[in-house]
């Protein structure tokens, strides 16, 4: 089975993933806390058993590591060339807010890299996809599939996409150096996804996330011509330590500006 085979499934399964959320959105459904006391819904686990069932059908040699799995030690972690990193639902403090802004994201990892990226979106139906070598997409429900690239800087004050439930004085520091610009507040990864269809240049995030926020997204803004990066602006790599966490991050699609001098 080829990469692009992989590709329809896991769009095939994110979607599945997705009606199974919507079910439980239109419920008055319970909040839990876990262990960092980020909130856990019923939406969360359901999305996760769909996910993880529906890829390991597809590939039983591969391994799925999502947020809802125990984590597995990095001595297991570090022997795998490639495996599924999974956000069965990103943003899900949006979804307690029920203002949309969720996903449910999907990558697939090699050698540290992601390759293969889905990211859609429950409410609304869209789905962003992504595969190394062969770029990105836009998919409406309904409608076609479109290319998404990356837009060159405006000649205005660029566009910055912030988080909407997670913003604070650092991001607020950055802002105040970068000068004159246009803020976008969004939740989840969508922030991604609008720096690679061109509707936003940058999107800095100063502040926790852990790697299955990222992956399928950054899979998605690459192959839209767009990078994601560390403050050294060093490319964002996976499952090379211990710990599931990211460093600070930039995301941006137009490279011809030093985005990292405006960091505190």
């Amino acid at each position: 089975m080829s990469d692009r085979d992989y590709l329809e499934r896991a769009l095939t399964i994110a979607r599945d993933a997705g009606r199974q959320i919507l079910d439980i959105y239109a419920t008055d459904f319970d909040v839990e806390a876990k262990d960092d006391r980020s909130p856990l819904t019923a939406a969360d686990m359901a999305s996760h058993r769909c996910i993880v069932e529906g890829l390991r059908a597809l590939t039983p040699g591969i391994p799925v590591l999502s947020e809802e799995s125990r984590m597995l030690p990095y001595e297991t972690r570090s022997r795998w060339r490639e495996y599924w990193l999974v956000d069965p639902l990103d943003g899900t403090k949006e979804f307690v807010k029920r203002n949309g802004e969720f996903t449910v994201n999907i990558a697939l990892i090699r050698d540290g890299w992601p390759e293969l990226g889905v990211v859609h979106v429950p409410v609304g139906g869209q789905t962003f996809a992504a595969l190394k070598k062969h770029g990105s997409w836009r998919v409406d429900p309904d409608g076609p599939r479109r290319r998404i690239a990356c837009r060159p800087l405006p000649e205005g004050p660029p566009t910055v996409v912030g988080s909407r439930s997670h913003a604070g004085k650092r991001l607020q520091d950055y802002l105040d150096r970068l000068g004159p610009h246009r803020l976008v507040p969004m939740g989840s990864s969508l922030k991604f996804c609008l720096v690679a269809e061109g509707r936003a240049d940058l999107y800095p995030r100063l502040g926790p996330t852990s790697e299955w926020d990222t992956a399928a997204a950054q899979c998605v803004v690459e192959q839209a011509g767009g990078r994601v990066t560390d403050t050294a602006l060093e490319r964002l790599r996976y499952n090379t330590k211990d710990s599931l966490l990211n460093p600070d991050f930039l995301v941006f699609g137009d490279d011809s500006r030093d985005w990292s001098e405006y960091l505190p």
